[in-house]
């Protein structure tokens, strides 16, 4: 029994010295590596650059940009041009039984010019709605690149982490091949009982079981990436923390959240657009002044064949004042109104969410600090537990299954410390998203920052042209 305890105890030792062999080439060849590996800061823009969620986002916020342009479209004149041409067979009959006939060929051409001077401020309210729609439309943009770049954080993270977790397994089983070898061996000789070759064939069992999940979850992990950042991990660098960027107290955190957060800074605007909305269906029930001026020149029109042509010019005034219209701007009003206050009410709901979302994750972050302090001395103790267990193995005072034990403990234990500072980098980020500034500037990344504001002034003033503008 000595002897055989003896043998599970150098097997451990070995592979604990192949380990820290690996882990000697791995620094070795990181050198190599560190040209090539991509960090997450360029993981991020890469994710900022090319995410389809992100371009979608952006598209749709130009196509907001057209309602401002639309709206303005109000103080302009209309210009309408017609043109005419036909055949018309004509035959009139004159007293006396006289009958007239001739075959006309009518055409027609004008030209009609409409302004409108006066539609109850309907055009100035309705370009109030369509730039707050803007504003509204650009926070929920940054709302959208916010989540896309904490997405991509924990795909990096989840990456580096399941990668990590792969190897710490595939040491484990290497372990228990080589002890469940040993074992085996020695039940051929006869120097142990098949009990202990069943202990050892089942954890080595249970190992290959948890390195194929390791081994699932990292091939996960890396479509995952690939979708959110837009190619395949490579070679990852460890992730930093945002530590540095983040508010001092919980205190801070909920005042900059409830300051500048794209959720609730978009809720403020979208009560300012339907509060203006109301006076754009006011302005239904008040008069309507416009001018009308047209041009026009006839041939061939006039059927009693009394005319060859006719040309026209004229200037009309028109004003409208509407009386009854069966109740729908009435009904508009009243259900802007409504809409209006369930504005207000979505803007307290998401001022109610930013803080539960900053208090989840200032509590998560600090969890996370202490969870990385905990698993870090959990690892170190069980290192310390094995390595005294293999002694007193190949004392003769441990069994086969006390090494293993320990070896297990030291596994969960390490699997436990990836997992929270994986935890620990996603939870920073995730704090820094909840106060909304979650953003490139902030994070300083190397990539130029998306405009908004620049196709904006491509398309405000446009009175005409069917090109897209670029953006840029």
């Amino acid at each position: 029994m000595v002897e055989r305890a003896a043998d599970i105890g150098d097997v451990a030792r070995r592979v604990l010295l192949s380990g820290i062999g690996l882990g000697a080439l791995a620094c070795a060849l990181l050198a190599d590596t560190a040209a090539r590996a991509e960090s997450l800061p360029e993981a991020l823009v890469k994710a900022y650059q090319t995410n389809p969620q992100l371009n979608a986002e952006r598209a749709r916020q130009r196509a907001t940009d057209e309602n401002v342009p639309q709206a303005l479209a109000g103080y302009r004149p209309q210009i309408s041009a017609g043109l005419s041409v036909g055949l018309q067979a004509v035959r009139d009959q004159l007293p006396g039984n006289v009958i007239q006939g001739a075959t006309l060929k009518p055409w027609q051409i004008g030209v009609t010019v409409t302004q409108t001077l006066f539609n109850g401020f309907k055009t100035a309210n309705s370009v109030r709605v369509a730039e707050l729609q803007v504003q509204s439309g650009r926070e929920a943009l940054r709302n959208v690149g916010q989540g896309v770049l904490l997405d991509a954080v924990t795909a990096y993270t989840n990456v580096l982490a399941n990668q990590t977790l792969v190897e710490a397994q595939r040491s484990n089983v290497a372990f228990l091949k080589e002890t469940q070898a040993i074992t085996q061996r020695r039940l051929n000789a006869g120097d142990v009982t098949p009990t202990d070759t069943a202990q050892a064939e089942a954890r080595l069992n249970r190992g290959l079981a948890d390195l194929n999940a390791a081994e699932v979850n990292f091939a996960i992990s890396q479509a995952t990436y690939a979708q959110v950042v837009g190619n395949a991990p490579s070679q990852l660098r460890p992730a930093e923390t945002t530590d540095r960027l983040l508010p001092r107290s919980r205190e801070d955190a909920l005042a900059l959240a409830l300051r500048e957060h794209p959720a609730v800074t978009a809720a403020g605007f979208d009560v300012d657009v339907a509060s203006t909305s109301i006076r754009v269906a006011e302005s239904s029930l008040m008069p309507n002044v416009s001018v009308q001026g047209s041009v026009s020149r006839a041939r061939d029109t006039d059927s009693t064949l009394g005319t060859f042509g006719t040309d026209q010019a004229s200037v009309i005034g028109q004003v409208t004042q509407p009386i009854y219209d069966g109740g729908t701007a009435a009904s508009q009003t009243r259900q802007a109104k409504e809409v209006a206050a369930q504005s207000r009410l979505v803007l307290d709901q998401v001022r109610n969410q930013a803080k539960t979302a900053v208090v989840s994750a200032w509590v998560a972050n600090e969890g996370a600090k202490i969870a990385v302090s905990a698993s870090e001395s959990e690892v170190k103790a069980a290192e310390v537990a094995l390595a005294g267990v293999q002694k007193e193995a190949a004392g003769g005072q441990r069994t086969t299954v006390d090494v293993l034990n320990a070896q297990q403990d030291l596994i969960t234990a390490r699997a436990r410390l990836i997992g929270a500072q994986r935890d620990r980098v996603v939870a920073s980020y995730t704090l820094l998203s909840a106060v909304g500034r979650l953003d490139v500037k902030t994070l300083n990344l190397k990539t130029p920052d998306y405009l908004p504001e620049v196709h904006y002034h491509q398309v405000r003033d446009a009175w005409h042209g069917l090109r897209t503008p670029s953006g840029r």
